[in-house]
C-alpha cells in the first residue's frame, strides 16, 4: 500500500495512524479531520475543560512530527468512490481506507438558541458562560447531561434537567437508573422526569402539554448519530458503517468498481462491527471502544495488503466498556445484559451521603442470564469490583448470586482458577 487515507481527526482516526506505523506501515498516510485541531481526548470536555483544570486535552500522538503523514486539518469529507475520498480540499486517492468520522450530536427543533459539547472549542465557549445565578437548562439526564449538571451546580448556576424518560441514565433500566434521582436533589439540581422538549425557544424551551421553561442557557445532550452521510450510500449503514468481525467495512450492491478496490476499515463511533462474542451487530459510542478498534483496523489494512487470507486475520470482540464520572460518583459500566436478565444488587444503593462521609456510598450490580452467566456489570464508586468485573465478563463465567451479593466477598474471588 502507497498510501493509507484516514477520514477522522480524532481518538480513533489518530490511534490508528500510530497503529499502522507501529505494525511498520512506512507509506503515505494521509488524515481528514473536520476541526483545524490534532486529535483531542473528548472524556475531558465535560470535566477537566468544564471546570477549567485544564484547557487542552491534545492526545501525545505528535501526528504532525511523523514522517509520512499528511494532514488536512479543517477539512471534510465530501464524498467517497472506490480509491478516491472527496474532500473540500480536493480528491485524495487511497490504497486503504480507514473510516473514523465520528459522530455528530443530535440538535432540538426551534432556535440555534442551544449549546452542544461535543468539541473543545463548545466545552471552552459553554464554560466561559457558566456562572452563578445563571438559569441553565440542560436536556437529557444521561451521561453528557449529568456530567454538565454536576460541574454547574458547583459553579452556582440554577440547574434544571429535563429528561422524556421516567427514570436518568435510561441505558441501565429503570431499576439502576432510578437510583440516581437521588443524586440530583443532593446536588441541588431540579430534575423533570417524562418531561419530553417541543421545542427550543431564543429564551427558553417549550415543553409538550404546553409548559414553557425560561432559560439563560440551554444545553442539549440527547445523544449523537454517526457521521455518514458524507458516504452517500456507497458503503452499507446500519447505525453505522457495517463492518465484520475484522472490521471491514462493505460497499453497497451497486457502487461501480467496488468488487476488487481497495479495503476499507471503520473504527470508532461509526462502526457497526459483528461480535462473535454476543452474536450480533454492535454500535458502540464510548471511548473504549475508539481506543482499542484500531489496532485490528491497521492489522487488518496491512495483513490485506499482505495476501493474508480474511479468515486468517484478528477480530475485534470486546466486551463493551464506559464510564461517567457525575455528582462526586464514579459510574463505571460492562458487558450487554439481554432482556430478562436477573438484576443482583452488591451494596446499598440507597445508603445517604452524610456530610463527614468523604465520597458518597458505593455498590455495584450484576445482570445475570437464564444460564448463570453474568452478562453485565455497572459499579458505583467502586472501581475494584470493575476491575474484577471486567475479566468475569471476559471470561464468561457463571458466578455464585450469593457470592456476588455479599460485598464481603472481592469479585476478583469468583474468577476461574
Amino acid at each position: 500500500m502507497e498510501r493509507v487515507v484516514v477520514v477522522g481527526a480524532g481518538l480513533a482516526g489518530g490511534r490508528t495512524v500510530v497503529e499502522l506505523r507501529e505494525q511498520g506501515y512506512t507509506g503515505q498516510i494521509t488524515v481528514v479531520g473536520a476541526e483545524v485541531h490534532l486529535p483531542y481526548d473528548r472524556p475531558p470536555l465535560s470535566k477537566a475543560v468544564l471546570t477549567g483544570r485544564t484547557d487542552n486535552t491534545q492526545l501525545p500522538y505528535g501526528l504532525d512530527e511523523l514522517d509520512g503523514v499528511e494532514l488536512l486539518l479543517g477539512q471534510r469529507a465530501t464524498g467517497l468512490e472506490p480509491g478516491t475520498v472527496h474532500t473540500t480540499a480536493g480528491l485524495v486517492n487511497y490504497d486503504g481506507l480507514v473510516i473514523a468520522s465520528g459522530s455528530a450530536p443530535i440538535r432540538l427543533p426551534g432556535s440555534d438558541n442551544q449549546r452542544l459539547l461535543r468539541t473543545i472549542d463548545e466545552a471552552r465557549a459553554l464554560r466561559e458562560a457558566l456562572r452563578p445565578g445563571l438559569r441553565l437548562v440542560i436536556v437529557g439526564a444521561g451521561w453528557i447531561g449529568a456530567e454538565v449538571a454536576t460541574v454547574a451546580a458547583k459553579l452556582g448556576a440554577e440547574v434544571t434537567v429535563v429528561e422524556g424518560a421516567s427514570h436518568p441514565l435510561l441505558p441501565l433500566g429503570p431499576e439502576v437508573g432510578g437510583h440516581a434521582v437521588g443524586w440530583y436533589a443532593e446536588a441541588g439540581v431540579t430534575l423533570r422526569l417524562g418531561a419530553m422538549v417541543d421545542k427550543i425557544g431564543e429564551d427558553g424551551l417549550l415543553l409538550r402539554g404546553g409548559e414553557f421553561l425560561p432559560a439563560d442557557e440551554i444545553v442539549v445532550g440527547v445523544g449523537v448519530r454517526p457521521d455518514v452521510g458524507w458516504l452517500g450510500g456507497t458503503l452499507l449503514v446500519e447505525g453505522g458503517v457495517v463492518a465484520d468481525e475484522h472490521l471491514l467495512a462493505s460497499w453497497a450492491g451497486d457502487v461501480a468498481g467496488a468488487a476488487g478496490s481497495p479495503p476499507v476499515v471503520a473504527v470508532g463511533d461509526c462502526s457497526a462491527w459483528w461480535s462473535a462474542r454476543y452474536n450480533q451487530r454492535m454500535h458502540v459510542e464510548h471511548w473504549d471502544a475508539a481506543q482499542s478498534a484500531p489496532v485490528v483496523a491497521a492489522s487488518t489494512l496491512l495483513g490485506l495488503a499482505a495476501g493474508t487470507p480474511v479468515e486468517q486475520l484478528p477480530t475485534y470482540n470486546p466486551v463493551p466498556y464506559f464510564w461517567s464520572e457525575q455528582f462526586g460518583r464514579m459510574v463505571q459500566f460492562a458487558g450487554l445484559p439481554a432482556a430478562g436478565d436477573e438484576l443482583v444488587l452488591r451494596g446499598d444503593p440507597t445508603a445517604v451521603r452524610t456530610p463527614e462521609m468523604k465520597k458518597a456510598p458505593g455498590w455495584s450490580a450484576g445482570w445475570f442470564a437464564a444460564d448463570g452467566t453474568l452478562s453485565a456489570l455497572v459499579t458505583v464508586v467502586r472501581p475494584v469490583d470493575m476491575v474484577a468485573g471486567r475479566r468475569l465478563l471476559s471470561s464468561g463465567t457463571k458466578p455464585d448470586q450469593a457470592q456476588f451479593a455479599d460485598v464481603g466477598v472481592p469479585l476478583k474471588a469468583l474468577l476461574p482458577e
